[in-house]
């Protein structure tokens, strides 16, 4: 017994033996423990003379039912490439509401505080939640969340209206996995209410929804709905965002991009937009260079991967490479991952991705 005692004490004295270097020292400063922050630069091409902005106009924080303070989502925004964000806290699901003051604008407020000394712009908008067949809606660019607050959701939506609001139809696949158009939507586009509909929200897309959105002339939109950290959710860094492409990077800018639908919806590795915006937008990304061997170089110069397909051979062009492959016969490219109807994928000639 008395070995076995000795051996332990041994064991505890080499186990636990502070090296040389820290004897002495109250405090011990681990310098690879944490590294400083650094952002993330996402590389979206602009397009045309149009500034490319990312933007997530669906985020949720505590003063609704998210879990995050509305600060948090302005650093969280930032560091992960964003250029915008729109605060949209419900209206009728506050489960904080005992624990925090403020009214309906309030968490917009902190955030466009905590935003001014960066270069994220937050954008003041709600969100007006409702069960199926009428659903949930982002009101943008409001005035006074306050007013919006009403018991019946239609006179909510005109009050927004009133207030210059950009009003977005959220998630229509949500919460029973059945994409539905009901006569309440139809009536609600007839009459201008709704100015955008989100193809792709959370971690859903909805292909049906661009349908709706060519047909009806509405702007293609995808948000996070983000309610927890953003950290972690996505396999890669790109959360469902919309790409605005702005005369300038304002307030004022971004609005009137969204009116005129100069958007295009990304998510993993997915996008959506109207034929003429998103085949401007592939002319921006991918160069193509004539070789002398009957081949070409293809080069994405942006951040984002791109699927090719032709009569004879498929492609996966990653972000920021350039491949070799040789030329194809009919110069006709289909980009598996763009898509300009609910089962249409862009088509371009590669003529057109020339780089003289």
């Amino acid at each position: 017994m008395k070995k076995l005692y000795l051996s332990i004490a041994f064991l505890l004295t080499f186990t636990f033996q502070v090296p040389a270097q820290l004897q002495g020292l109250d405090v011990v400063k681990v310098p690879e423990a944490q590294q400083p922050y650094s952002g993330e630069y996402i590389y979206i091409p602009d397009v045309d003379g149009y500034k490319a902005l990312k933007c997530d106009f669906h985020v949720h924080t505590i003063f609704s039912d998210g879990d995050l303070k509305p600060e948090n989502r302005v650093w969280e925004g930032a560091i992960r490439g964003l250029d915008v964000i729109a605060i949209t806290d419900h209206i009728e699901h506050r489960i904080n509401q005992g624990l925090l003051n403020g009214d309906l604008n309030q968490s917009y407020k902190i955030a466009k505080t905590a935003a001014d000394d960066m270069e994220l712009i937050v954008i003041p908008g709600v969100e007006i939640t409702r069960d199926k067949p009428l659903g949930h809606f982002n009101a943008l660019f409001i005035q006074d969340a306050n007013l919006i607050e009403k018991e019946d959701p239609l006179d909510s939506l005109a009050e927004a209206k009133k207030q210059g609001a950009f009003i977005v139809w959220n998630h229509p696949g949500w919460p029973d996995n059945n994409v539905t158009l009901y006569p309440i939507h139809e009536q609600l586009i007839t009459k201008g209410i709704i100015n955008g509909i989100e193809v792709m929200n959370y971690k859903d897309f909805y292909p049906k929804a661009i349908h709706w959105c060519v047909s009806f002339k509405k702007t293609i939109m995808a948000g996070s709905d983000v309610h927890c950290t953003i950290s972690g959710m996505y396999r890669n860094r790109f959360r469902p965002m919309t790409l605005v492409f702005a005369r300038e990077k304002s307030e004022v800018g971004i609005h009137e991009a969204l009116l005129a639908r100069r958007t295009i919806a990304l998510f993993d590795g997915y996008m959506a937009g109207e034929i003429q915006i998103l085949s401007q937008f592939v002319k921006s990304c991918i160069k193509i260079k004539y070789m002398k061997n009957s081949c070409i170089t293809v080069t994405n110069v942006s951040d984002i991967p791109f699927h090719i397909f032709n009569e004879d051979d498929s492609y996966m062009l990653p972000e920021r490479k350039t491949i070799m492959m040789r030329i194809p016969a009919n110069h006709l490219w289909t980009l598996e991952n763009c898509f300009v109807k609910e089962d249409s994928k862009l088509s371009i000639s590669i003529n057109e991705l020339r780089l003289e």
